[in-house]
């Protein structure tokens, strides 16, 4: 146990170089760099990971192995796992060696999808029950790892960028949600629609590898392990107030905190929204519509791709035009968000206002993940505190995501009837409902915490 813990210990300062200020400046840029870059494409490729089941739901509904139902209670597998171990994890990765946690992770997701892809392979010969039982505790433990994904990529930005640029960048980072659900709905999805779902799993594996080899290579621990002075010191940061306090006492201050519970509840009910449409999306377009599958996965694919446009504008805009302020622009995007959700579920037929929907809400949804999802609360609390806030956030978060995918099945489900010739018609009005309220709720929350301090301790 006590190797462990020291393989996963945050790392030691290493020997302080002795270089001119503008060599030294130079290095630290080149490493941050190198660290943003690997923590945002590390984690959209564990995204792949994470999203790869939900391009697959039909083909698999018509293969027979498994139905609606199973696939939500698969689905809230993983969600549930993930919610409580991005509480757990975000407090442990505040200690840890980021890169080494970061690592471990994507390598348990991407064995979770190659066995499940194993698994589907020998699907006939396989009982279905034995197939949902397998499949859940597989996307459960993928859930876990995916939880040590976050807290060490958004600790890397606090760990070595200042605070004036750390809206900025966090924007910038935020987008490897929707870097990842686009390519997994591009890469997986076409994958999928050539070669059978079960090869799509061989395929978010891959990308899986490719992510560990991207994270081991560029992401480093800190700057002290490189010779570098601290974050504050090289950006000239006036010291810290809490500088004295240990990490476990600012994470219970973290804890008590009114305000990022707040957060924490109006990104839960933003997450049912967003999941409902990444989730159950294709479906709905398929079965309320009739798109085709690549005219469904397609259209819905296009959020994620206008998600990535809503988070890089999204820190940016919101530390130069609103001053820091995030409060306002939530406000705005979460409206957003509610509006296209109806335009999707309510606009009729046409491909062009499917398009127009999706556009809307992947940049609604691009902001709203970096703002709500995280941000709002990282400003609150200090640095060394960046994990445990992502922790309460993800907690309850992703049990909302889950509870959604089960609610939303078993809402699916409930509501399908037979026609005369014996095909399912399916009625999704209880589910919209479910979904739009969530949106509402969403963006009214924050209104309660727009004359909160931006400070803890």
């Amino acid at each position: 146990m006590n190797r462990i813990k020291e393989f996963y210990r945050i790392s030691a300062p290493a020997p302080r170089q002795e270089e001119d200020a503008s060599v030294q400046e130079k290095r630290y840029r080149k490493l941050r760099l190198q660290t943003f870059a690997a923590a945002t494409l590390g984690y959209s490729l564990y995204y792949v990971c994470r999203t790869s089941l939900n391009v697959m739901k039909k083909p698999i509904l018509d293969s027979g192995a498994l139905d609606a139902s199973q696939l939500g209670v698969i689905g809230s597998a993983l969600l549930f796992t993930y919610a409580i171990g991005k509480f757990v994890n975000g407090f442990i990765a505040d200690y840890c060696n980021i890169k080494r946690f970061m690592v471990t992770g994507l390598i348990i997701s991407t064995a979770a999808n190659a066995l499940m892809g194993l698994l589907g392979v020998a699907h006939s010969l396989v009982p279905s029950a034995v197939i949902f039982t397998i499949f859940a505790v597989l996307w459960g433990m993928n859930g876990w790892s995916q939880s040590m994904g976050a807290p060490p990529a958004i600790i890397s930005l606090s760990r070595w960028f200042p605070l004036k640029e750390r809206g900025t960048y966090y924007g910038f980072f935020s987008a490897s949600h929707n870097l990842g659900e686009f390519f997994s709905f591009l890469f997986v999805g076409s994958i999928v629609t050539f070669a059978g779902w079960q090869v799509g799993f061989f395929g978010s594996a891959t990308a899986g590898l490719l992510g560990v080899f991207i994270i081991l290579v560029w992401l480093h621990d800190t700057p002290e392990s490189k010779g570098l002075p601290s974050v504050e010191t090289l950006a000239h940061e006036a010291p810290a107030s809490n500088a004295d306090k240990s990490i476990r006492e600012i994470q219970r201050a973290v804890l008590k905190m009114p305000a990022v519970w707040i957060l924490a509840a109006a990104s839960a009910f933003m997450y049912i929204s967003r999941y409902a449409i990444n989730g159950w999306g294709v479906l709905f377009l398929q079965e309320e519509k009739g798109f085709s599958d690549v005219e469904a996965i397609s259209i819905v694919s296009i959020n994620a791709l206008l998600g990535i446009f809503g988070t890089v504008l999204s820190g940016w805009f919101s530390d130069k035009l609103f001053k820091g302020d995030r409060n306002t622009p939530a406000l705005i995007f979460g409206i957003m968000n509610t509006v296209a959700l109806v335009l999707f579920l309510y606009g009729g037929k046409a491909i062009w206002v499917n398009i127009l929907s999706m556009i809307l809400f992947g940049i609604a949804i691009g902001v709203l993940i970096c703002f709500l999802g995280g941000l709002m609360a990282v400003d609150i609390v200090p640095r060394k505190a960046t994990g445990a806030a992502l922790g309460v956030v993800g907690i309850t978060s992703y049990i909302a995501a889950g509870i959604q995918d089960v609610a939303s099945g078993w809402l699916i489900d409930s509501n399908i009837t037979l026609s005369a010739d014996g095909s399912s018609i399916y009625d999704f009005q209880p589910v919209s409902i479910f979904w739009i309220a969530a949106s509402i709720i969403s963006f009214l929350l924050p209104l309660f915490n727009r004359k909160h301090a931006q400070s803890l301790l």
